[in-house]
Formats: C-alpha cells, structure tokens, sequence
C-alpha cells in the first residue's frame, strides 16, 4: 500500500472551532505505515554508506559470517522483523 492510500484512511479529531488536532488510524494501517518508514530509513542508510565507499555484503554472507563468529543470527533477523 503506498503512502497516499496509507494517508487517505486518516480519521481526524477536531476541536470546536473545527481544527484538526489529532491523527486516528487503524492500527494495520499504521504498521503498514512504520514499515514504510523504516524502508526509507534503510534505504537512506544504504545510499549513506555507498557515498561513504562501504562495501556491500549479501545478507547470506553476513548471516555465514556472523554464525562462524558463533552469533545468534536467527535472533538478529528475528528481532530486526519484529522492532516495532
């Protein structure tokens, strides 16, 4: 779901005079919206560390290379998924 049809579900609180001071949201749609967020922030983070020179590494190998290290990479995926 993109940002527009995340944004368009929005419901909004609005004082008296009528002026919105409050975003409601179905909770699904706003994972849908943090998932977005960190995508974002991901990929800023990568464009980042290409401008910087850093060499990429596949997930595979980093995974192999942390498990022969003896790092629990299950528990990083893991709770790399569920940071919310």
């Amino acid at each position: 779901m993109s940002v527009t049809e995340l944004v368009q579900t929005a419901q909004f609180l609005v004082d008296t005079a009528g002026n919105k001071k409050a975003v409601v949201l179905d909770y699904a749609i706003w994972e849908g919206l943090l998932t977005l967020l960190e995508d974002l922030e991901d990929a800023e983070e990568i464009r980042r560390l290409r401008a910087a020179g850093e060499e990429a590494v596949p997930w595979e190998q980093a995974k192999a290379e942390l498990r022969s290290e003896g790092i629990d990479v299950w528990g990083i995926s893991h709770s790399l998924r569920h940071r919310r």
